[in-house]
């Protein structure tokens, strides 16, 4: 997997993820981006202090923690529907509620620095993954949430999902020095 990986087309995926999959630049593979997100978010969440990790930017937005807490089931979901359509799995699988995830996680009462371990981990594993890839499965497909998505359109939507938040982070909560 030394090319950079063509852009997944309409079909591929869900059109709720088109914002994902535009925020990798034409031309970037995304598996740098993977890469390079083990070092961009933790290197911003470092400049937020425990305190500061309760903030939320609006009434009934999610803190900092629960932004964290997020990016670590999204990390795994996102994962475990790769694994399945790497290897051949066409079995449908089921959609997932953010909100009641987050809420079920009281990521609120746990550290800030154990969220980016977990969400560090979680990368880490994914990574694992997608550099063991065979080229030749990348078109494989299943249904997710009741949409077909392919293996391709994932290794885009994950850093897309992850580019998507840390934006939200540096402007909406001013996290790095963020507006």
């Amino acid at each position: 997997m030394d090319d950079v990986l063509a852009r997944p087309q309409a079909g591929e995926f869900d059109r709720f993820y088109t914002g994902y999959v535009d925020l990798i630049p034409d031309g970037v593979d995304p598996r740098d981006v993977l890469r390079d997100q083990l070092g961009t978010l933790p290197g911003l969440m470092i400049t937020v202090s425990e305190e500061g990790a309760a903030h939320r930017y609006s009434e009934g937005k999610w803190s900092i923690k629960e932004v964290m807490g997020h990016l670590c089931d999204t990390e795994r979901i996102f994962g475990y529907r790769l694994l399945r359509i790497v290897r051949g799995d066409e079995t449908p699988l089921p959609g997932f509620e953010e909100n009641e995830y987050v809420s079920a996680g009281h990521f609120d009462t746990r550290a800030l620095g154990d969220l980016v371990s977990e969400w560090e981990a979680a990368r880490h594993s994914t990574l694992a993954l997608v550099e063991s890839i065979d080229p030749d499965v990348l078109n494989n497909r299943t249904v997710a949430n009741d949409v077909p998505i392919s293996a391709r359109a994932l290794l885009f939507i994950v850093p897309g999902h992850t580019h998507h938040h840390l934006e939200i982070l540096r402007t909406r909560y001013s996290v790095g020095g963020g507006p």
